[in-house]
């Protein structure tokens, strides 16, 4: 799998809102679009996108194909750095001169332009064309839906959270990896007495450590516990599997189940990763991205078979369901409400004609991207990779709820303050009431 495949530290920024500075530069020789307009013709529409590989090429090469097929409807497209786009998209939806395309994340942004009414509700739309959507997972859609109505087209590749384990660690110890939360737990001595750590983390980056509250809280309680964090439900991480799972968590750092320095080492880095194809931890819960990254560093970590992987495991006498899953679910593309009735119907036809149309599909697939369509696993045996992108597209596709990570879900205001708490309960710096407190002080935020 390429190293370069955009990985969730790009979306996770952007809807913090952190300041730009950063240049923008145009897509091809297409030139920069301005607000809705942009291209040429009534129904010519505009769209803006990241820079960067391979996603950059990708969504240029699915315009230019469209443009061919569309001579009359054209799309502009323009690109951006990541850190100008956090700050153009959000002056320019501001002012209602927003692109036509708007691609973002869904989640809390997307809830953000909804209750500002800058995007079009594609609910009907999907219905008239149910061919669309299911194709698509039906898990991607989750992030797409405010209050039970579809205001985004799920779309490009799928990255869920899993659990790497070093396959040679566990053979040192003599173990197996773990199909409880029981095993987990039952595991953290046994490698500590083996000077192995137990599991890898990168807690300085903060988001890290949401990834163990996101699953404890789903496989406890089950999806509708965030869900109503999610909805703004008052009180709402009051829920006995909150308090649970956030005891549990703090259970687990008081045995020493996490490297010793933790909260000093940054995901960034990749120094997380390191740790895991060492041998100096045996676990790591993170993203698929970071497969590429080990597949590039670890020497024949990889490529002999020593990594490992898996879903998260249940937690004895959980409500959750085992197939359920957290991550990126895909990305997202608006159609901005302040578009001509003519621009709308441009983007509605890229959505529905272009957007992960085949030639797309393979170009996702060739960059070791597993895109959100079904039945695509096919493609993947050509791949080196190709157990590993199985694994990816079975664990997304059926996934009966595939959550949001919770930052990008929420409010930018709620999720900076999320993740504050979530490194003091980390650090033992507060206790689990303490942090159930101050986080239902953050709904409706």
């Amino acid at each position: 799998m390429e190293r370069n495949i955009l990985s969730r530290r790009n979306f996770l920024g952007l809807s913090m809102g952190v300041g730009a500075g950063v240049a923008l530069a145009a897509c091809g020789s297409s030139g920069p679009g301005t607000g809705s307009g942009g291209g040429s013709g009534a129904g010519a529409a505009s769209y803006w996108f990241l820079t960067g590989a391979p996603g950059e090429g990708i969504r240029t090469n699915t315009v230019n194909r469209f443009n061919q097929a569309n001579p009359n409807s054209k799309i502009t497209a323009t690109t951006f750095q990541n850190d100008a786009y956090k700050t153009k998209i959000k002056t320019a939806i501001g002012a209602g001169q927003a692109p036509t395309i708007i691609w973002g994340w869904g989640g809390g942004t997307l809830r953000s332009y909804v209750q500002a009414g800058q995007v079009e509700d594609l609910t009907s739309w999907f219905g008239e064309n149910a061919a669309v959507k299911d194709r698509l997972f039906p898990s991607s859609f989750g992030a797409a839906t405010i209050d039970g109505k579809i205001y985004a087209m799920p779309a490009e590749t799928v990255q869920p959270i899993v659990l790497f384990y070093n396959k040679r660690a566990f053979e040192k110890i003599g173990a197996q990896p773990p199909t409880t939360w029981g095993d987990v737990m039952d595991l953290v001595p046994k490698f500590n007495a083996a000077k192995i750590a137990p599991f890898s983390l990168g807690g300085q980056s903060r988001w890290t450590n949401m990834m163990w509250l996101e699953f404890l809280f789903d496989r406890i309680g089950g999806s509708e516990v965030f869900q109503a964090v999610f909805d703004g439900q008052k009180d709402a991480w009051s829920h006995p599997a909150a308090l649970q799972a956030l005891t549990m968590t703090q259970d687990l750092i008081k045995a020493d189940g996490f490297i010793k320095g933790f909260s000093s080492i940054t995901a960034d880095s990749n120094a997380d990763q390191a740790l895991l194809y060492t041998g100096k931890a045996a676990m790591m819960l993170h993203g698929t991205w970071t497969y590429g990254g080990m597949a590039a560093d670890g020497g024949d970590f990889v490529s002999s078979g020593s990594l490992g992987y898996m879903n998260f495991p249940p937690v004895d006498g959980g409500k959750g369901d085992v197939s359920d899953t957290v991550g990126n679910p895909g990305q997202y593309y608006s159609i901005s409400s302040k578009a001509t009735a003519e621009q709308k119907e441009t983007a509605k036809k890229f959505f529905k004609d272009a957007v992960l149309a085949d030639a797309e599909v393979k170009e996702w697939v060739d960059a070791g991207a597993v895109p959100i369509v079904k039945g695509t696993e096919s493609a993947f045996s050509a791949s080196k990779d190709a157990d590993f992108l199985k694994f990816v597209y079975n664990t997304s596709a059926n996934a009966k709820t595939f959550a949001q990570s919770w930052d990008q879900a929420l409010s930018p205001t709620a999720a900076e303050k999320l993740l504050d708490n979530i490194a003091q309960l980390f650090q033992l710096k507060i206790s689990p009431q303490q942090w159930v407190t101050n986080m239902n002080g953050t709904i409706g935020q």
